[in-house]
């Protein structure tokens, strides 16, 4: 596996490299863009006393001609809402839409000389904390080629290092975490013995080791009573991959057919390892499918990395069945694309750890990535992100994707050949696919995408056909800005065009769904952050409240949209799934606008995932008022289950972080049905008391009966690769498998709180090194590797003595005390050491030999040496 450059490497300046220089461009331009060096940086959170920050950007023309005074445009994305007008420098800097600025020449502006330089300065709202919160995909647009962009590649950003760039408001918790904050978080971490550690995961209901080794030499006999074949077929299959020698040997593999299993534990199964072969029961093919994938636990790790001449797994007896019949993921392809291969890898993984439900969400303001054959338009307009002057034919560049449209993070899509593919080998794993269509708000792609339908059809007389699909008003002059800053990616909601949209798109997932052979009971709405302002003044939706007298106003417009969605829906045989919006209603308590769960809907089978649980916003019960209200809640919240948060803060830690640092002990340490008991810190990373609950909805068992699961959830905004979409799921995604499969672990119902702690503590300990000794080096090999985040060493220094820890025991740290990169042939850290006046370096190593970002301590001069010194 490729290791990650954008972690790893550092270059000599001190700054985090994007690119390098490229060449001389192609086509003529008044100037070369490969010779403007640019850098980025942080200047000052909490700028002027205010939740917002200064940044700079620095231009160094190091060309022999002088950078043009006019006749340029310089374009990138930024995350954050920069505010618009005439810079000192007499730059102006404008918003596009979205995420897109944009620097202009003002009256003033002199160029910039050979061997000068430009500062440019501007003000963000909210902080920056990490690499991944800086400016992006920069490129020049000159006036004689308004279609064409040239990347500004040599471009880096600085790395923050002083309290005024690290610190993001008055009272923030710590600058950054440290290696002795590091030290602390895994000290209670207890080395475990292999042998005493549970090896199936996740945690089985039963589990014993009954003593002695099954050893495999070459294939068992296979054999399966008729209901549970298909699942010996694939542990032939995988067996095949994993022995060298293909002859039959003399241990067995039976799958046994019961039937009582499939009423009382569908998916259960019960595993049975002796040195003759091996037994697994179930009444389900999923259950024995599940009964599989715990006996691939059993395998040594490394095993998985080619194929063996034997190997041994050790005798087990194991009983066992998933606590919630709903174990979901999210990934997001649409604000940057991950293609078949990833998907396959995802599906590979969530088989692995028994993960039953892939949330496909495959449609958002930047991307639309599936092809609908009866609407192209949706792939060559929506599928693609480039320059353009009118981005009538494509997306504009969003998240750094550039203005080429090779870019493939912003340019891509899956053909419905691809996506019958996916269906197929997903449902052969026992992983339902449940697609997104965002809407009404979140729909910029799709919303374009038929725009630009409109005028081809209208461009060729016909009006009616061009009509036919329509997402937009075109005589709306409502005025709002989206979360994301756009100010025109909502479907009207008033159209019939856009339910005829809706219908056409679902018609065709259930053809192909049909094609795959997999099972689509539900189709995802969307239904989050729809802006203020919209529907205003369009004069369908005006006109829709006047001929309907129960829409009151445009709130009205949002039930309305839900009960023609759902009336769709019905009328495939599918229920409607969608964001936690979809079940509230906005209404004033004492003058002040509130939202509660909507009455309207509970009775129709809606399915909500819930993500808004930020600890100390003010809505850590939303869950569980709409669960006990009657609405089925997946569990999906911010604050322990959102992966495309940063794992700690950490300049050079990718990710966001608006709802709180998840690493993986947040998904393991969650309680689902009472998450208060557990959490530990706020989305601030303040440490967190019961009094914040008080007064907050607890829930109640008529609520836990309407809670079928909980789901991770990638986002992909800062995800532009297949590395780093690795590395921001795993390990977080074990976490995860462990609370939507285990029972309720003894610590989540202990009312001692002291005694919960330690129970806790243990818990974790065992977790750990499952995860340093089993899990994360299986990773290594499995389906050719994974890139997980390899957890930095934690540090303290006491008089002159350095010690080091890591967060999973089992991984090895390695260290040097020359100033060097530690590396494979570095000395192997066994115990403290004593550095007094040394820079020591230590990385964390897995068993492939992959490693961690460097830990850089400085370690003091020991007293007794300071003492001879100076004698």
């Amino acid at each position: 596996m490729k290791r990650h450059n954008y972690l790893n490497k550092m270059i000599a300046t001190g700054m985090f490299l994007f690119g390098t220089v490229a060449g001389a461009q192609a086509q003529q331009t008044p100037y070369d863009a490969s010779r403007l060096k640019t850098s980025w940086e942080v200047v000052e959170n909490h700028y002027q006393g205010k939740d917002n920050f200064l940044s700079a950007f620095t231009f160094v023309n190091t060309s022999n001609k002088p950078f043009p005074a006019k006749g340029w445009q310089l374009y990138f994305n930024f995350i954050r809402m920069v505010t618009p007008g005439e810079l000192p420098g007499h730059v102006k800097v404008d918003h596009i839409n979205g995420d897109l600025y944009r620097f202009t020449p003002a009256e003033g502006f002199a160029g910039i000389a050979p061997g000068d330089s430009l500062k440019l300065a501007i003000t963000g709202d909210a902080w920056a904390v990490n690499f991944t919160d800086a400016p992006a995909g920069l490129y020049l647009v000159w006036e004689q080629m308004p279609e064409k962009g040239f990347s500004i590649k040599d471009y880096s950003i600085r790395p923050s290092t002083t309290a005024k760039q690290l610190m993001r408001y008055p009272g923030d918790k710590t600058a950054v975490i440290t290696p002795t904050d590091i030290f602390k978080q895994n000290a209670a971490v207890k080395d475990i013995p292999v042998s005493q550690l549970p090896l199936v995961f996740p945690t089985p209901i039963s589990y014993a080791a009954t003593g002695n080794n099954l050893l495999w030499t070459d294939l068992p006999m296979i054999s399966a009573d008729p209901q549970l074949a298909p699942s010996a077929d694939m542990l032939k299959a995988d067996l095949q991959r994993l022995l060298s020698k293909k002859t039959t040997g003399r241990t067995t593999v039976k799958f046994v057919f019961d039937a009582a299993m499939a009423q009382d534990k569908p998916e259960g199964y019960t595993l049975k390892v002796s040195p003759e072969g091996v037994v697994i029961t179930a009444g389900t093919a999923a259950g024995a499918f599940y009964g599989i994938q715990s006996l691939k636990t059993l395998i040594p790790p490394a095993a998985w990395g080619s194929a063996q001449k034997s190997f041994t797994i050790p005798s087990v007896d194991v009983t066992d069945a998933p606590r919630f019949g709903y174990r979901a993921f999210m990934i997001d392809v649409a604000r940057n694309f991950h293609n078949k291969r990833d998907m396959l890898r995802i599906l590979d993984l969530m088989a692995l750890y028994k993960l039953n439900v892939l949330h496909f969400h495959f449609s958002d303001d930047e991307g639309w990535r599936l092809e609908i054959p009866s609407l192209p338009e949706l792939i060559s307009v929506g599928g693609k992100r480039g320059h353009s002057t009118d981005w009538r034919n494509m997306l504009p560049p969003s998240y750094g994707s550039g203005p080429d449209t090779t870019n493939t993070a912003g340019t891509g899509y899956f053909s419905r050949n691809d996506f019958i593919e996916i269906l197929r080998y997903a449902t052969a794993r026992h992983i339902r696919v449940l697609p997104e269509i965002e809407s009404p708000g979140h729909a910029r792609a799709a919303v374009k995408s038929m725009e630009s339908r409109y005028y081809r059809l209208k461009a060729a007389g016909k009006e009616q056909e061009a009509k036919e699909y329509l997402l937009t008003d075109l005589d709306d002059k409502s005025t709002y800005s989206s979360v994301q800053n756009w100010s025109d990616n909502v479907m009207n909601v008033a159209l019939p065009s856009t339910y005829r949209f809706l219908d056409k798109v679902v018609e065709e997932l259930q053809a192909m769904y049909k094609e795959a052979g997999a099972p689509l009971a539900a189709v995802h709405m969307g239904g989050d952050e729809v802006p203020g302002g919209v529907f205003e003044k369009s004069p369908a939706c005006l006109a829709l409240m006047q001929q309907d007298k129960s829409l009151t106003g445009v709130n009205d417009l949002w039930y309305y949209y839900y009960r023609k969605v759902n009336d769709l829906l019905k009328a495939r045989g599918l229920s409607v799934a969608g964001w936690e919006e979809t079940g509230m209603r906005k209404t004033s308590i004492n003058g002040e606008a509130q939202s509660i769960p909507n009455p309207d809907f509970v009775n129709d089978n809606f399915q909500l995932n819930v993500w808004n649980n930020v600890i100390g916003g003010g809505q850590e019960d939303l869950s569980y008022r709409l669960a006990n209200a009657g609405y089925k809640v997946v569990l999906s919240g911010v604050s322990n289950f959102y992966f495309d948060m940063a794992y700690m803060k950490s300049f050079d830690e990718p990710g966001f972080y608006w709802g709180g640092f998840v690493d993986v002990d947040k998904p393991f340490y969650f309680i689902p049905f009472d998450y208060y008991k557990n959490q530990k810190v706020d989305g601030r990373g303040n440490p967190v008391t019961p009094e914040l609950f008080v007064g907050k909805d607890r829930l109640t068992s008529f609520g836990a009966s309407n809670i079928p699961g909980i789901q991770g959830l990638l986002w992909s905004e800062t995800v532009t690769s297949s590395d780093r979409m690795e590395y921001m799921i795993l390990p977080k995604l074990l976490g995860l498998a462990e609370r939507a499969w285990a029972q309720d672990p003894a610590w989540a119902t202990e009312k001692d709180a002291t005694k919960a702690d330690a129970m806790y503590a243990q818990a974790w300990s065992v977790f750990s090194n499952v995860m340093g000794k089993r899990e994360m080096p299986r990773l290594d090999y499995y389906d050719g590797g994974f890139n997980w985040r390899i957890p930095t060493a934690g540090a303290a220094v006491d008089n002159g003595v350095l010690t080091a820890n890591v967060q999973m025991p089992g991984l090895i740290i390695r260290y040097t005390t020359n100033g060097e990169e530690p590396t494979l042939k570095s000395l192997v850290y066994n115990g403290p050491v004593q550095a007094g006046g040394k820079v020591v370096k230590l990385k964390v190593f897995s068993p492939r030999g992959r490693s961690s970002r460097t830990t850089t301590v400085k370690v003091p001069v020991a007293d007794m040496q300071l003492k001879n010194n100076k004698l």
